[in-house]
C-alpha cells in the first residue's frame, strides 16, 4: 500500500512540475481550467503509453524515485508529457470559441466545452424540428418561385404556418415583420397579422411570489391596489394596472417571466440559423434582408430582456426632449421600485394609432398634424438630441385619450447618433428633398465606413441615378429611396455605421407609421417645413433666453481666455526657431506606441519561429549524420538531436497558442 501511495505522490510532484513549466512556456494569461486539464490529459496519455510499452516489464516499484529520475526513458517519459500536455492545450484553445480581451482575458460568459456540447445538440435538436415543420409546409419549394415574385399567396401561408407552429420567438419574429411593410407584400402583411401568440397569463400566485423577491419593499407597502389579472400578457413578461400608495398615482407594472432569459437566449440562437437557412435557399429573402432583420430583431430582443436598458433609454430620450415645443407623452419611471426584471412606469389612458382612420375620428384628432407632432419629435431626436426610438412602428404610438397628444411606448430598442452623423444625416435628408446628388453624396460618404478610397465620381454618378428615380413624383417613396442606396453602398463595397443604419431603417418604418396616420402624408416634404422651423427657434433662443445665453458666454470664455492669453508668448517662441532653422517636421511609426510595441511584438515571434525552424533543421540533420557513425558519438549526437527537436516543438507550440489568442483578440474588433 505505501508503494502505491508513493508512485502516487512521485506522480503528483511530476504533474505540478509539468503544470508550471507548460505555463511558463506557453506564455502569460494562459487559462487556468483548460491549463489543468491539459496536463491531467497529458498525464494520463503518456503514463499509460510509458507504463504499456516500458515500466511493466520492469520492476519500477522497487526503485527509489531518485534512481528512477535518473533513467532515460523516465526522462523522456516526462519531457514527452510537457511535449503532450501543451498539445492538448493548442488543441483546446484552437476549438475553444470564446474571445479575448486586450490582455488575454475572456470577454464573453460562454460556457466551458463539454456545456456547450451539450447546448449545442439540444439547439440542434431544436433547429431541425423548426426546418421540418418548414419543409412539411412547403417553404422550401415555395421559395423557388418567390425570386421571381410569383405565387406570393402560397409563400405567405407556408411562412406564416410555419411561425406559428414553431412557437415562441418565431411568432413575435412574424408579429413584428407583420409591420413592415416597406418590405413585404400585402399578401405577406396579411397572413402575418394573423399570428396570435397564446401565451397564457401567470397564475395570481405566482405574479405575487415574482414581485415579492423582485422588489426590494414588500408589495403591500408600495401599491395600495394591484391588478393580479394582466392589462396584456407576452412571451417576456405581462403589464398589470396598480397605484402607488405613497403617491396615490396610478402605474404600470411590467414583470418578466421566469426563466425567461435561458428560453430566449437559446430560441433566438436556433431563430437566427433558420434565417441564414432560408437566405440561402432564396435570392427572394437576401434582397429583403431577411437575415439582417432576423439579426436586429435578435439584437433588440436581447435587449429588451434587459428592463434596467428600457428604463434608461425612457429616462434619456425624455430628458432630451423636455424642453422641445413637439408635445409627445414618455412615461414617467418609477426608479425606486423598479430593476432589471420589472419596471414600474406611468399609466396613459390611450389607443393604438394602428387601426388608421377610425381612431383618430373618435377622438376627434386631425390625424395630418398628429403625424407632424409625431414626425418632428423623431427628427428632432435623431438629428439633434442623438438618442432616438428606433422602433416607431404603430403599435408603439398611441393617442392619448384626454388630449389627443402620441405616446411613445416600448424604448427596449434605441439608437444613438454621434454629432457628425446628425448633421450628416441633416444633410442627407436636405439634399433629398431639394434632388441635390452633390448633397447627398457628401452627407453619405460622412455615414460609411472606410470611404478614403472611394471613387467620388462613380459614386456620386450612382447616388444621381438613385435620385432621378424617385424625381417628378408627387410624394418620395422613403422605403424605395432607402433600399436603394443601401444596394449602393453595397456594390461599392462600403456599410454604414451600425447606428446610422439603424436610423435610416427606423426612417422606413417611421414613414409606414406616417401613412398609417394620413395616408397623403410626405415626410420630406415635411422635414424641410421642421428644417426651417427647428433653425429659427435655434436662431432666435438666444434673444428669447439671454440670461442663459450670457452665462453660456461666460462659461466659454473662462475656458478659452487662459489659452488665448498664451498666444503671444507661443508665437514669439515659433518665428524665433523658424529664424533660427530650428523647426524640423519628423514622422515615426514608432512614435505611436501600438504601433511600436506591434512591431516588436511581430519581430520578437519572427526571432522565436526561425530559432524553432533552425532548431528542427540542425536536430534533422544531426539525426541523419548520427545514421552514418558506429561509434560512441552517435549517442551524443542522437541525444542533442532529440533535445533539438523538443525545443523546436516547443517553441512552434508557444507560437501557435499566442497566434490563436491574437485571433481571438482581434475577432471582438470585427
Amino acid at each position: 500500500m505505501l508503494i502505491y501511495i508513493r508512485v502516487i505522490a512521485e506522480i503528483l510532484v511530476i504533474a505540478l512540475f509539468i503544470y508550471f513549466v507548460s505555463g511558463r512556456l506557453m506564455g502569460a494569461k494562459v487559462n487556468f481550467t483548460k491549463r489543468l486539464l491539459s496536463v491531467a490529459l497529458g498525464i494520463v496519455l503518456t503514463t499509460f503509453v510509458y507504463w504499456y510499452s516500458y515500466l511493466r516489464y520492469t520492476e519500477f516499484m522497487d526503485d527509489a524515485f531518485s534512481t528512477m529520475l535518473t533513467d532515460t526513458s523516465t526522462i523522456i517519459w516526462i519531457g514527452s508529457m510537457l511535449m503532450i500536455s501543451m498539445l492538448f492545450y493548442l488543441i483546446l484553445e484552437l476549438f475553444d470559441p470564446i474571445e479575448l480581451g486586450d490582455r488575454g482575458e475572456r470577454i464573453t460568459n460562454r460556457k466551458f466545452i463539454w456545456k456547450r456540447l451539450r447546448s449545442r445538440w439540444r439547439r440542434q435538436k431544436r433547429l431541425s424540428k423548426v426546418l421540418e415543420i418548414a419543409v412539411k409546409n412547403g417553404i422550401s419549394s415555395t421559395l423557388k418561385y418567390a425570386r421571381h415574385r410569383e405565387n406570393n399567396r402560397e409563400l405567405a401561408v407556408a411562412f406564416r404556418r410555419t411561425l406559428e407552429e414553431s412557437g415562441g420567438v418565431f411568432i413575435k419574429f412574424g408579429q413584428v415583420l407583420s409591420t413592415r411593410t416597406d418590405l413585404f407584400a400585402p399578401v405577406f402583411i396579411e397572413e402575418l397579422s394573423q399570428l396570435q401568440q397564446n401565451v397564457k397569463a401567470l397564475p395570481k400566485e405566482q405574479v405575487t411570489e415574482i414581485l415579492g423577491k423582485s422588489m426590494a419593499q414588500p408589495i403591500e407597502e408600495v401599491f395600495s391596489k394591484l391588478d393580479k389579472e394582466p392589462l396584456a400578457s407576452a412571451s417576456i413578461g405581462q403589464i398589470h394596472r396598480g397605484v402607488l400608495r405613497k403617491t396615490n398615482e396610478e402605474v404600470i407594472i411590467k414583470m418578466q417571466r421566469p426563466e425567461v432569459s435561458a428560453i430566449m437566449r437559446d430560441d433566438l440562437d436556433i431563430l437566427l440559423e433558420f434565417a441564414e437557412w432560408v437566405s440561402s435557399k432564396s435570392t427572394w429573402a437576401q434582397n429583403i434582408g431577411f437575415l439582417e432583420l432576423a439579426i436586429g430583431f435578435a439584437n433588440g430582443l436581447r435587449e429588451e430582456i434587459d428592463f434596467e436598458i428600457e428604463m434608461r433609454n425612457m429616462i434619456q430620450v425624455s430628458n432630451a426632449l423636455e424642453d422641445s415645443k413637439n408635445h409627445v407623452k414618455i412615461p414617467k419611471v418609477y426608479r425606486e421600485y423598479s430593476n432589471s426584471t420589472i419596471i414600474v412606469m406611468q399609466y396613459f389612458q390611450g389607443k393604438s394609432i394602428s387601426k388608421g382612420e377610425a381612431v383618430f375620428r373618435h377622438f376627434n384628432v386631425e390625424p395630418k398634424q398628429f403625424g407632424r407632432t409625431v414626425l418632428f419629435s423623431f427628427l428632432e431626436q435623431m438629428l439633434f438630441s442623438g438618442i432616438f426610438h428606433a422602433d416607431p412602428h404603430p403599435g408603439n404610438i398611441f393617442i392619448d385619450e384626454t388630449d389627443g397628444k402620441p405616446i411613445l411606448l416600448d424604448f427596449g430598442s434605441v439608437g444613438r447618433l454621434t454629432a457628425s452623423q446628425q448633421e450628416a444625416l441633416n444633410h442627407f435628408i436636405i439634399g433629398i428633398q431639394q434632388n441635390d446628388a452633390g448633397i447627398v453624396h457628401d452627407a453619405v460618404r460622412k455615414l460609411v465606413e472606410n470611404s478614403d478610397k472611394l471613387d467620388g465620381i462613380r459614386f456620386e454618378q450612382a447616388i444621381g441615378e438613385i435620385l432621378l428615380k424617385i424625381s417628378y413624383v408627387d410624394r418620395i417613396p422613403t422605403a424605395e429611396l432607402i433600399h436603394s442606396l443601401f444596394d449602393v453602398i453595397r456594390e461599392f463595397g462600403l456599410a454604414f455605421y451600425p447606428s446610422v443604419g439603424i436610423a435610416l431603417r427606423s426612417l422606413i418604418s417611421l414613414d409606414s407609421t406616417l401613412h398609417t396616420i394620413d395616408p397623403n402624408f410626405d415626410m420630406f416634404t415635411e422635414a424641410k417645413s421642421f428644417a426651417k422651423e427647428y433653425k429659427t427657434t435655434v436662431l432666435k433662443k438666444p434673444f428669447k433666453q439671454p440670461r442663459a445665453t450670457k452665462e453660456r458666454l461666460e462659461e466659454e470664455l473662462v475656458l478659452i481666455l487662459p489659452e488665448v492669453a498664451k498666444l503671444p508668448k507661443r508665437i514669439d517662441q515659433l518665428v524665433r526657431r523658424v529664424e533660427g532653422g530650428k523647426i524640423i517636421l519628423h514622422h515615426d511609426v514608432f512614435s505611436d506606441k501600438h504601433n511600436s510595441g506591434f512591431v516588436m511584438q511581430l519581430f520578437s515571434r519572427f526571432v522565436l519561429l526561425m530559432s524553432g525552424i533552425t532548431f528542427g533543421f540542425i536536430s534533422a540533420a544531426l539525426l541523419a549524420i548520427a545514421q552514418f557513425i558506429d561509434t560512441v558519438y552517435a549517442i551524443y549526437l542522437n541525444t542533442a538531436a532529440y533535445g533539438g527537436l523538443f525545443l523546436c516543438v516547443i517553441l512552434l507550440v508557444r507560437l501557435s497558442i499566442q497566434a490563436i489568442r491574437d485571433m481571438k483578440r482581434s475577432s471582438q474588433y470585427k
